[in-house]
């Protein structure tokens, strides 16, 4: 096989654009000595002659134009190449794997891509719904690049792996049956409901934070069914099974559920994002973690 040289290949091109070889030499800030000696080389390499003479000057043989013919497509895909590579490292184009937990795929992630495909559409979000916990495996492991997880559920701050990316201060409502006594009473609070039975997962983040929101208002809650989807929970609430702790961010509720806010001292969830150490400034990582503050960012009053 011929061995190709692409510097020696755009000299060849040039020639043919400009004529000369001394007008190829100032286009490309070379001497003509210089230009001569590249192309001698590169006839040597492919094996055929490139240049003929005419007259005072040289032109390109058959076989020169027959490698630029092969050759055309290459430099086209190159230019391509520059421009892809550019875009990348101006964050306008790349793909970011996400790994994200149920509830803030639609809340959070959904949102954020929507924003991405109007602004930057060059920039690819991969998702893969992951509980909390494992969100971080799956970043060390380097299967995703960013991971949205709770704080609740992050290694500690001092983990030399990771930098945190602080996203939202997710509000607990509590979920009513539409017909509970205190469905519409003033001023509720979890103090309010400690005798009620409550609808939480058996392990797990969503239990710790329902067991340890309960506890903070004095009372230890009675675990009367265990689920950890929203759907199984909200249904078991408006069929009046029980009463549940649901973030704001989880939304969706059945026509027999009433959601109240608890107050100024309502229990939050704190949601972050997290990428392994030094990718935060990847170009195309920095765009969706720009989209993700601004999916998380509250919606002006008004």
């Amino acid at each position: 096989m011929a061995e190709w040289d692409l510097r020696k290949l755009r000299i060849l091109r040039t020639l043919r654009e400009r004529g000369t070889v001394t007008a190829t030499a100032e286009a490309l800030h070379m001497t003509p000595s210089a230009v001569s000696q590249q192309l001698t080389n590169l006839a040597a390499q492919l094996g055929v002659p490139l240049l003929e003479a005419h007259g005072r000057r040289v032109r390109l043989t058959d076989a020169a134009r027959l490698v630029l013919a092969h050759t055309e497509p290459v430099f086209e895909q190159l230019e391509r190449a520059d421009a892809a590579l550019a875009a990348y490292a101006h964050g306008e184009a790349g793909e970011v794997r996400v790994g994200a937990f149920p509830t803030a795929v639609p809340a959070l992630v959904v949102p954020a891509v929507r924003a991405l495909r109007a602004t930057h559409p060059r920039v690819t979000v991969r998702v893969r719904e992951a509980e909390a916990a494992e969100a971080y495996d799956l970043l060390a492991a380097g299967e995703v690049d960013l991971a949205l997880s709770l704080a609740a559920e992050a290694p500690s701050a001092a983990d030399p792996r990771f930098t945190h990316v602080p996203l939202l201060a997710d509000p607990l409502d509590v979920a009513l049956p539409r017909d509970h006594p205190l469905a519409s009473a003033p001023g509720l609070t979890l103090t309010d409901l400690a005798a009620e039975s409550w609808i939480f997962g058996g392990s797990g983040p969503w239990s710790d934070i329902t067991r340890r929101a309960c506890e903070a208002a004095g009372f230890s809650p009675h675990q009367g069914h265990s689920a950890s989807g929203w759907t199984a929970i909200l249904a078991m609430v408006e069929a009046g099974m029980g009463v549940a702790l649901v973030p704001r961010t989880a939304a969706g509720r059945g026509a027999g559920v009433v959601l109240r806010e608890l107050g100024a001292d309502r229990p939050v969830r704190h949601v972050v994002a997290a990428v392994r150490r030094g990718a935060a400034d990847a170009p195309a990582t920095a765009r969706v973690l720009q989209a993700l503050r601004h999916a998380a960012a509250p919606a002006p009053e008004g």
